[in-house]
């Protein structure tokens, strides 16, 4: 099991070169829709469920990041990795396992998203968009959505035969949790058949847990929303780990 923490250490040296490219493309863009947003739409709207409008789409913009950070890297560069670079065929003529691989790429991945995520939080303080030191808190939070996400992205990169087999992902799943789940207004103003959906998608509950944290509000059902993030990052590792070994075992 310890044995993940090797993979995970090889990536973050590779990172740790890529790191001004990787803040750029991590940061920049929540940056921009935070900036667009909150102060663009936030000036026509004002309040919404009684906070400034740029206090609530700042807290969703640091869960969306963790989904779009995780996914990115368990999708394109985990890809990388085990197909053009070839690094797992060389990782599996040492001592490491599939299980190792997988596990040491999703806390890797997981462990990049708390990074983006500690980065916007900052941001978002300076703009006077944190409310208490529980703001700290989101910082776990981020790491718990990133294996959520990360977990579910390695079910498709394991089954993907080129890059373009991700856009199926992003486009049917990706994209409309980025829209529907709450980022950007609560999911109690959607139909009951779309806001019924979107409460079974982890992004919802990943807002659920953040948004508090970060304005200074008390958390309602914590416990559901973890058990629903736990149940999403359990099944999708046994799913992603079957298929790796299915890949990578011949």
């Amino acid at each position: 099991m310890f044995a993940m923490f090797a993979v995970w250490r090889r990536n973050f040296l590779v990172w740790r070169r890529l790191l001004g490219p990787s803040l750029v493309l991590n940061i920049g863009e929540p940056f921009l829709i935070l900036v667009g947003l909150g102060f663009g739409v936030g000036y026509f709207i004002g309040e919404i469920g009684g906070m400034r409008y740029l206090d609530f789409v700042a807290s969703g913009i640091i869960a969306s990041s963790a989904m779009f950070t995780a996914s990115y890297e368990a999708l394109w560069s985990v890809y990388t990795r085990m197909v053009p670079q070839r690094t797992y065929e060389a990782l599996l003529a040492t001592p490491l396992g599939v299980a190792d691989i997988m596990l040491g790429e999703v806390l890797w991945c997981a462990t990049k998203c708390t990074f983006t995520g500690a980065c916007i939080l900052l941001v978002v303080a300076l703009f006077g968009s944190v409310h208490g030191p529980g703001a700290l808190l989101a910082l776990p939070v981020v790491f718990v959505s990133g294996v959520c996400f990360a977990s579910m992205a390695m079910v498709v990169t394991t089954r993907a035969r080129s890059y373009d087999f991700f856009s199926y992902y992003l486009t049917l799943f990706i994209t409309p949790m980025f829209v529907f789940c709450g980022v950007f207004y609560p999911v109690e103003v959607l139909p009951p058949a779309a806001e019924a959906v979107a409460q079974w998608l982890p992004l919802t509950h990943a807002v659920a847990l953040l948004r508090p944290l970060v304005v200074g509000q008390p958390l309602d059902q914590p416990l559901l929303h973890f058990a629903v993030l736990l149940a999403y990052t359990a099944a999708s590792l046994w799913v992603a780990l079957k298929f790796a070994r299915r890949r990578l075992l011949v």
